[in-house]
This record gives structure tokens, sequence and C-alpha cells, in this order.
């Protein structure tokens, strides 16, 4: 740990105190759990880039918070629509009721379109010159990351996904799939 930047520490610390937080009190209050777990692994990034001395660029921050945040409404639309499956009313310590799910999933898919529309935004942008020789082949990632978002949605909406989309989609063959097409098309465009 020595070794490490103290920014890396500092994000450490507050990544532990943060998930603390979760852990105990945040996680029963509706919405600001769901902002709060995808600011954690937001923060996994960030701490990541500390750590590597790389830079992180303000896209990547708000591509991976509405992502993340889109992710953390299907695990709990999918945590809600077995409850309601389950005729019950609500989610032990959690403060959502099975009458939330239209609202969930509109936040849910709302934000991970609006991913979408951060990286076209970068894409469009002069930014993406200091990284990237050719566009064209990035805009490629972004039909296959509107594909990749509404297949999560509607297999959450089929009760498919599980709890975990994260676990699901590392086990998943065509979340693998669309995974690497997208870094096929980073590494022609580079």
């Amino acid at each position: 740990a020595a070794l490490l930047p103290p920014m890396f520490l500092g994000l450490l610390a507050l990544y532990l105190a943060t998930s603390t937080a979760y852990s105990f009190w945040l996680k029963r209050k509706a919405l600001i759990d769901v902002i709060v777990l995808s600011g954690l692994y937001t923060l996994r990034i960030l701490a990541g880039g500390v750590a590597t001395d790389t830079r992180v660029s303000e896209w990547l921050m708000a591509l991976s918070i509405f992502l993340f945040t889109s992710l953390a409404f299907s695990k709990r639309f999918s945590e809600l629509l077995r409850l309601h499956e389950e005729g019950k009313e609500s989610a032990q310590g959690r403060n959502y009721r099975p009458g939330d799910l239209g609202v969930i999933e509109s936040l849910g898919t709302s934000c991970g379109f609006i991913s979408v529309v951060v990286l076209a935004l970068y894409i469009h942008s002069p930014d993406v010159h200091q990284y990237y020789r050719l566009q064209w082949p990035l805009w490629m990632i972004c039909p296959l990351l509107m594909y990749w978002i509404s297949r999560i949605w509607l297999l959450a909406r089929r009760g498919q996904l599980g709890e975990d989309p994260i676990v699901f989609t590392l086990g998943d063959r065509t979340s693998r799939l669309v995974a690497a097409l997208v870094i096929a098309f980073m590494v022609i465009a580079s």
C-alpha cells in the first residue's frame, strides 16, 4: 500500500466508508441505493486509474455512472418482479414495492440509453482523437451497446436475468460476444 499514490488510499477510504454506509443504512433508501451502487462501481474505475497512473476521462466516468445505474435498477427490478410473482408486498430491508416496477423499469432503461448517448457524444467530440485514429469503428459500438442494454432489460422483464446483472453478464455467451465485438472495434479504431 505504501507504493500506491496517496490519492488511491483516499479513494479506497471513500469506497470503504461508502460501502459500509450502504450496507448498514443506504441500501434501505429507495433510489439512493441504486445511485450509490453505481457510484461504487464508478469509484472502482477511478481508483484503478489512479493506481495504474492512467487518466480516467470524464466521458468514461459519465458512461459508467449511467450504465451502472441502469444495471443497478435492473437488479432491483428483478428482485421486485420475483416478489410480485411470489405475491409479496415489500422487499425485506428495501424501500421498494412491486408497484414500483414500472418506475424502476423506466428509470433503468433511460439510464442505459443515456449511457449510449454519452458514448455517441464522446465519439463525436474532439477528445476522441487523443486515443483513436479512426472514428467509424467506434460508431459500431453504439448499436452493440443499445442491443445489449435492451436485451438485459428484456430478460429482466421476462424474469430471466437473475438478481445480479454483473454475474449474469459474466456468464452469458451473448454478453461476452458483445464485449468481444466492442473490444475488436476499439482495437480497429486505435
